[in-house]
């Protein structure tokens, strides 16, 4: 069938529609009133006796062509829970009105088919029939009922369409998501024997050419960078899937922040790290995960920062319970957009992308760790004067 019109059935509003419209589309076809007027009435007969009982009926007015003859066909979907036959009373009538009635049920879903045979001398053929369904797609609605209806369709058309896109989109993140978990994982097992054997090789007491030490030398530190992307990678894909663990305990803060500073000083040795710490305090943390977020924080302020420039640590305890900590650089910083979209996975600024090697995941596993630990991280930033990045731990009372 070729559908001209379409109509729900929920209330007795729709009757009126259901009406008008099938007298509408028989007198485009050309037929005669009382053909008119016997089709309409047979398919209000049958919506009557629908919207006595559910109130999620269809009503479909076309076209179906079997071989070289056209019939008008109205058919009627809807769901009920009561058992329905054709001897119901709107079905009854109906069924002395047009030539042809057909009802079908199954597990509580129904289809009642109604046809009425044109005669050849409308002379129809795919032409017309396409002019007839632009005509009712273009013409006003009869009245505001229907117009709201038609915008309510219109706007329940655009939902299920964002959520098939949503749907689309979570199924696609899954399977990327998957692909990193795999890949990751593959990735780790020969990148660890690598790094194994050039660790051999380097303290090997056979005599080595300096030239050579310093191709192992350099193998091993690629390999570190690598394992380290690899790590993030694995990261990403258990965030993503919730499955980042956690082994808590409670520290001394300022003990933990000086110790990582004095690791990172010697990783950083082109910068000078300083720090002004509060009050110290006892948090909750996992020791592993929180090194990880240092380590992006001042790996990231020694990365975008001229040599020789220096990076500031400090922290303080605010008055809602939290020790805010802070890391600040003096380098290039970073513009408004920028600072939006930072802790996004993935996320690398155009300029920066240019000049400066990453894959955009720190920040993003970073501001993960700090909101599992109960905190909140930010930024404040302005273009060549340096960013400062903050972040928020709770405090808790010493055991």
């Amino acid at each position: 069938m070729t559908e001209v019109v379409s109509i729900s059935l929920e209330n007795e509003m729709d009757l009126v529609l259901a009406h008008k419209r099938s007298m509408k589309v028989a007198e485009k076809l050309g037929l005669t009133v009382a053909t008119q007027t016997t089709f309409a009435t047979a398919v209000s007969e049958v919506a009557r006796a629908i919207i006595e009982y559910t109130d999620n009926g269809t009503l479909a007015i076309g076209i179906e062509q079997n071989k070289t003859r056209y019939a008008l066909k109205a058919n009627v979907t809807f769901d009920s829970e009561i058992k329905l036959t054709a001897g119901n009373e709107g079905f009854y009538y109906a069924q002395k009105l047009v030539p042809e009635f057909e009802l079908a049920g199954q597990n509580g879903a129904y289809v009642i088919d109604m046809r009425l045979g044109l005669p050849r001398s409308l002379k129809l053929d795919a032409a017309k029939i396409k002019l007839l369904r632009k005509y009712f797609q273009e013409e006003e609605p009869l009245n505001p009922y229907e117009e709201i209806k038609r915008r309510n369709s219109h706007l329940n058309k655009l939902t299920a369409e964002q959520e098939e896109e949503l749907k689309r989109t979570k199924l696609i993140d899954e399977k990327k998501t998957e692909f990193i978990s795999i890949a990751s994982h593959e990735l780790k097992t020969p990148l660890t024997v690598l790094k194994a054997f050039t660790q051999m090789a380097q303290a090997t007491k056979d005599p080595v050419s300096e030239r050579l030490r310093g191709l192992l030398h350099k193998i091993d530190l690629q390999s570190t960078k690598l394992n380290s992307l690899v790590q993030q990678l694995l990261d990403i894909s258990r965030a993503e899937n919730g499955n980042l663990h956690y082994a808590m305990q409670q520290v001394k803060l300022n003990s933990f922040i000086v110790d990582q500073l004095a690791v990172m000083q010697s990783i950083m040795p082109n910068h000078s790290v300083s720090c002004a710490l509060g009050d110290d305090a006892d948090v909750m943390i996992d020791i592993l995960r929180m090194e990880q977020v240092f380590s992006n924080l001042l790996g990231n302020a020694a990365k975008y920062s001229r040599i020789n420039t220096s990076v500031e640590v400090s922290s303080s305890l605010n008055s809602e319970g939290y020790i805010i900590i802070s890391v600040k650089d003096h380098g290039i910083g970073m513009s408004a957009d920028t600072m939006k979209s930072i802790f996004d996975k993935f996320y690398r600024a155009d300029d920066v992308s240019k000049t400066h090697a990453g894959l955009g995941m720190g920040l993003y596993i970073a501001s993960k760790i700090v909101t599992d630990h109960g905190g909140k991280i930010w930024v404040e930033s302005k273009e060549n004067e340096g960013s400062t990045f903050y972040f928020t731990l709770p405090n808790c009372e010493p055991a």
